[in-house]
């Protein structure tokens, strides 16, 4: 399918198309086409097609990638090392085109070849390699390290597997594995020199001045680099993902005798560590494998740092002691939440087991190079590992934990002599039944910064969970709000609306985002209020299609696009939704004539495989959803869709087409949130509660900007104090009850009247998260909503106040922060010469 004209006006401002470019990317499409089929052009499939262009891309970034690591070679910059058990990255071929400046001239050769460079793209795999939140993040970040030109390198785990595909059967979720490398995955270089031994189990022997870890088993930790191009500057950073392999693949004297099974049963015993990315939400499980998993990422990714650290340009391989004097000012390690933390105690046993190092000048070091990122205050989410499993798994680890914590204790004592429950408190180990090690407390102690991701979350953290922490050393304590690449969530997503803003204000507003508030300007100039309408329209259309097409659900875009997406749990409120659902859907069926701001409600995403409740909320609003829609007094007023499989390619099609994002939930649970800061930036109006960074969102706008409601932080607090009594507002509001007593009377599962009884059950006895307590504001910030929905120039007229506002939630301001205020380094405008430029340029 030819690409439009409007296709091609869109993607304009995404690098210049030359013929040259032209000629050459044609030329390289077919010699990657004709070497990969080694066969007539004619029998190649869309995936050789998407192939045969991320190769040719893929050449464009391989010298840049090269002078890059020279360029960190011989100027010997501080190195940012950024490790995270998880990188949400989804697709990459449209992102490198962008960030390379060659999308219009891709565009251009494919269209010329006759190829649809969209359907092109659709072949990609998403690399789900994390569950939400926390692993898209992470790859924001690594997106705004490069444009902002740092040496930064992102460690985690090449997991064979991802975050499940979700598949709704019967209304329930079903998970299936995501393969997601079974067409390879070009994108990735093997780095096979780089190999390391990662040991595990053993015992330690120890004798006059020194511990050796001895008799362990040994997994290999096989490197897999993937590049991270900047923004138009020729910086191509580095995630490099751990893989494991077994050192002995296969035992031939057990297959001789004929026994198949035990010949490879070792194998797969130490692939097994990087085989599937734990689904865990927001809960902590103390199993084994995640705790190999953890350790195998820090030891293999700390081997690596010291090796660059010991082979850089200016460093010294002869009198390590000097060497290392300098390695905090040369190494920023961030650990993103505690599941890198074992990264203190492998560093210390590098600096004194290996490098021989005295513990003093080796605490120093471990504590100047940590820094620690908490995305979390939920207590079941906090890490606590047994203590009799470390000492299984990891037994020298545990010893150095304990000479931590004890020195740790020594000092509390000191300052505090008679606070026994203060020690208690702070310690690393728990005690009770069952020895447990506090890693986020591991992270505290081991590391310079500790920070929040946004402003109410970092206070809540400093004042509340780790006040005993911060009253000591109040000033290790940040925050440091979360941020999004604007070139995947706006230039990569949107490109009617970045061409439209380009078109207004210039394009400079892709790296410096807070220039959208030039847009101020244009909030009373009709024809842009005009056009910002028929961007959304556009988008809606687009997706109306898709989802038309995937469900069999016609949709009416002028209906409001209603939509809450993120991960399915308790906290962030999807019940609270659907039951307004069905209070709207009653209220049409009790006046069908009366005037209906039509909706089409869309939820989707993803419950951790063993979590009950969030997976019986899916089934709860699959029920609802099966009942609007086939409902014939509903018509087209109310549509409701379950988003099957929720992940970054198709956010990037939901956000940009959303009129109105839900982000509601319970004042205090959520860190920060970075879905509510891409809706925004696209131009749909939030609904939500003052949680997370939805604070700091209605501080840059205007609360009159949002549709705030709820409880505060505050308000929560007085009504624990006092008592939370769920039947006190469910007798006092009379749509809500009526909403229950339908869902308790089985009306939506007629075939099982008792089915979502543990649903009511945790509403009515068990709702940490307080639903009824916020739904009579939520209504109310419901209506305020309909109401501006009716009146389409003035609901445009705060959608281009949101956008205009949104500039602060860039990653690269994030990163900025990072940088000068955690890491010590300074963001370079440099641009690193082109790899066909002399490099004294």
């Amino acid at each position: 399918m030819a690409k439009t004209d409007d296709r091609r006006k869109q993607i304009s401002i995404s690098g210049i198309t030359t013929l040259e470019n032209v000629s050459g990317l044609k030329l390289g499409f077919n010699r990657h086409l004709h070497f990969t089929l080694a066969k007539d052009r004619n029998v190649a499939n869309t995936r050789d097609y998407y192939f045969a262009l991320a190769h040719i891309v893929r050449d464009h970034l391989v010298g840049r990638w090269i002078r890059t690591q020279q360029y960190y070679f011989e100027n010997n910059p501080k190195c940012i090392y950024y490790l995270s058990l998880e990188f949400y990255m989804g697709r990459t071929l449209q992102n490198t085109m962008i960030n390379l400046g060659l999308e219009s001239s891709c565009d251009e050769a494919m269209y010329q070849i006759g190829l649809d460079i969209e359907e092109l793209e659709e072949m990609e795999e998403d690399a789900g390699l994390g569950n939400g939140g926390l692993g898209r993040l992470a790859a924001c970040f690594l997106d705004s390290m490069a444009t902002l030109g740092l040496a930064a390198y992102g460690y985690g785990i090449r997991y064979e597997y991802g975050i499940f595909n979700q598949r709704i059967k019967d209304g329930w979720q079903v998970e299936e594995p995501d393969d997601w490398l079974r067409h390879g995955n070009p994108w990735e270089k093997a780095r096979p020199e780089y190999v390391i031994p990662i040991c595990f189990y053993g015992h330690v022997h120890h004798s006059k001045n020194e511990a050796k870890w001895v008799d362990t088993e040994t997994v290999l930790a096989m490197p897999y680099d993937t590049p991270i191009p900047g923004y138009l500057n020729n910086t191509v950073n580095t995630m490099r993902l751990w893989s494991a392999k077994a050192p002995n693949d296969f035992h031939l004297h057990h297959f001789n005798v004929g026994d198949y099974i035990e010949a490879v049963l070792d194998r797969n015993i130490a692939e097994n560590i990087s085989r599937v990315l734990y689904p865990n939400d927001n809960f902590f499980e103390g199993k084994e494998l995640r705790l190999k998993q953890e350790y195998f990422v820090v030891a293999a990714s700390l081997h690596d740092i010291v090796r660059r650290f010991k082979a850089s340009k200016f460093g010294c391989q002869d009198n390590l002691r000097i060497c290392y004097d300098t390695f905090a000012d040369k190494v920023a390690i961030q650990l993103n939440d505690t599941h890198p933390a074992l990264a203190i105690p492998e560093l210390m046993r590098i600096l004194v087991d290996l490098e021989k190092l005295h513990w003093d000048q080796a605490w120093t070091i471990t504590k100047n190079t940590f820094a620690y990122t908490n995305h979390t205050v939920l207590p079941e989410a906090l890490e606590r590992w047994p203590v009799q499993l470390f000492e299984k798994l990891l037994p020298r680890h545990l010893e150095i934990i304990y000479e931590i914590n004890q020195r740790h204790l020594e000092n509390i004592k000191s300052l505090y002599p008679d606070d026994e429950q203060r020690l208690m408190r702070m310690s690393i180990i728990e005690e009770g039944v069952e020895k447990k090690i506090n890693m986020a407390h591991l992270c505290i102690v081991g590391s310079h910064s500790v920070n929040g991701v946004a402003r109410i979350h970092s206070t809540i953290i400093k004042d509340q969970v780790f006040k005993d922490f911060s009253d000591i050393e109040p000033v290790k304590f940040q925050n440091k709000t979360n941020g999004i690449t604007p070139r995947r969530w706006l230039l990569l997503c949107n490109p009617p609306l970045a061409a439209l803003i380009a078109e207004k204000i210039g394009v400079g507003f892709i790296k410096e985002l807070d220039q959208l508030q030039k847009l101020h300007a244009f909030v009373n100039d009709g024809v842009f209020v005009e056009e910002i309408m028929s961007v959304k329209m556009t988008n809606k259309i687009k997706l109306a299609t898709l989802l038309e097409k995937e469900y069999g659900i016609p949709i009416d875009v002028s209906s409001m696009f209603d939509v809450h997406v993120k991960r399915i749990h308790e906290y962030k409120r999807q019940l609270m939704n659907c039951l307004y659902i069905i209070v709207m859907y009653n209220r049409i069926r009790r006046n069908p004539n009366k005037p209906f701001v039509a909706r089409t409600v869309m939820i989707g995403g993803k419950a951790a495989p063993g979590y009950y409740m969030a997976k019986l909320i899916i089934k709860l609003i699959t029920s609802v959803a099966y009942v609007v829609n086939n409902d014939p007094v509903i018509n087209n007023k109310l549509k409701v869709i379950f988003l099957e499989n929720y992940r970054v390619s198709l956010a990037e099609k939901v956000i940009p087409a959303t009129d109105l994002s839900q982000q509601i939930s319970t004042a205090g649970t959520e860190a920060s949130g970075t879905g509510n800061m891409k809706f925004m930036l696209n131009g749909a109006l939030t609904i939500g509660t003052m949680d997370g960074a939805n604070v700091e969102m209605a501080e840059e706008a205007g609360e009159n900007n949002l549709f705030i409601f709820g409880m505060r932080v505050q308000d929560v607090e007085e009504l624990d104090n006092k008592g939370y009594n769920a039947t006190q507002f469910y007798e006092k509001i009379p749509e809500l009850k009526q909403v229950i007593d339908l869902i308790a009377g089985g009306y939506f599962s007629p075939d099982q009247q008792d089915l979502f009884g543990d649903i009511l059950t945790m509403l009515f006895h068990h709702d940490r998260f307080k639903v009824f307590a916020d739904f009579e504001s939520y209504m109310e910030s419901q209506e305020k909503v309909n109401q501006l929905y009716q009146n389409p120039h003035e609901w445009a007229k705060m959608v281009i106040r949101n956008i205009a506002s949104s500039g602060k939630f860039s990653s690269d301001r994030t990163i900025t922060e990072y940088a000068r205020e955690i890491w010590g380094v300074e963001p370079k405008v440099l641009k690193i010469p082109h790899p066909n430029e002399p490099k004294d340029n």
